[in-house]
């Protein structure tokens, strides 16, 4: 009550109403703790179910028009939280519902499956009834035949009067005895025409009158599960949405990342990536050789020998070669001489 009449006189005098007039305000925000967050995001589900079985009671929080404005025109990332937050709430409401009606099926297959009394059986039953009020109505009607001749004119029209009421009882059951499949009782046929609401869970008659079927569609329960369906999908819309705008600019800016020119410095690097290479190629070459000299010394000591005999009888042969050839040269050019010498003496 205190705070339906807090509310009152907020709408009638503002939300200043106790602020002195040389006081500032308070300024409004949406964050404050004070505020109903449902109502912020869409609507506060304890204002749907009023003085209903699904009755959540009264909300403790604020609820504000205007701070519900300022929360559709900000900007902040709480906004999502405010929103999920309202998806889990209402959600595990519509889930308590669906166990509702899951249950409410479940109890009515089975009342359809099990028969109290058997068909064969209530036929037995009808006739055994039929039979009794036959004997009942024949005695009367001698009891009303004997009170005529006695002069009792009342007695026997009440004795008749009876025996009519029997008689349309006994009709009744010749009519079910001869129809067996409406014999079963009043109570299962009743279970058996009802159906549960795919929406609020409530149990309803197949084939009622339209003025309650609208009267159970217009009512709290049922517009109230309604409306929470039908927010949820919206609300959850809106947080895929803005959880997609947020992961497109990462992904944009990796694919610029990977595409990116070649910077200045780029051709000095791959210019020394290149020398380093032929450098270790060349360390690894020298050291091969290192390895090959190291392990094939001592062969090397001992072949030395022959290879240096070998190459200086090679230089001498060939010194002993030159100056053989000297030689021939000189005998031809005296033999050319010789007649010019001898003509001159």
């Amino acid at each position: 009550m205190a705070l339906a009449a807090a509310a009152l006189l907020d709408e009638l005098m503002g939300r200043n109403r106790n602020v002195a007039p040389n006081e500032k305000g308070k300024k409004l925000n949406w964050e404050d703790s004070e505020y109903c967050k449902y109502y912020l995001v869409k609507f506060c589900p304890h204002d749907l179910f009023v003085n209903t079985r699904a009755d959540l009671g009264v909300c403790t929080k604020i609820h504000d028009e205007e701070v519900k404005k300022l929360f559709a025109e900000g900007k902040s990332f709480k906004k999502i939280l405010y929103q999920e937050e309202f998806v889990r709430f209402c959600q595990s409401m519509i889930n308590d519902v669906d166990r509702k009606i899951i249950k409410g099926k479940q109890r009515l297959e089975l009342k359809s499956q099990t028969e109290t009394i058997p068909v064969s059986a209530e036929c037995q039953r009808n006739t055994e009834e039929i039979n009794t009020l036959t004997d009942r109505i024949n005695s009367l009607v001698e009891k009303a035949e004997q009170a005529g001749y006695q002069g009792n004119v009342d007695q026997a029209q009440d004795l008749m009067k009876l025996c009519d009421k029997l008689k349309e009882e006994r009709d009744s059951l010749k009519r079910i005895q001869e129809n067996p499949n409406t014999s079963s009782s009043s109570a299962q046929v009743q279970e058996k025409q009802m159906e549960v609401c795919e929406v609020c869970g409530a149990f309803l008659i197949v084939g009622d009158a339209q003025q309650r079927i609208d009267d159970h569609l217009m009512g709290k329960q049922h517009v109230g599960f309604a409306r929470i369906k039908a927010a949820i999908q919206e609300v959850q819309a809106l947080i895929d949405n803005i959880r997609l705008k947020s992961e497109r600019p990462s992904t944009e800016t990796n694919f610029k990342f990977n595409r990116r020119e070649p910077r200045r410095g780029d051709s000095y690097h791959r210019d020394r990536d290149h020398n380093n290479g032929i450098k270790n190629n060349r360390d690894s070459r020298d050291k091969d050789r290192n390895v090959n000299r190291r392990h094939f010394g001592n062969n090397t000591s001992s072949v030395g020998p022959h290879r240096n005999r070998d190459r200086h009888s090679h230089h001498r042969h060939s010194g002993r070669d030159r100056d053989r050839d000297r030689d021939r040269n000189r005998e031809r050019s005296g033999d050319q001489q010789s007649p010019h010498h001898s003509h001159r003496r």
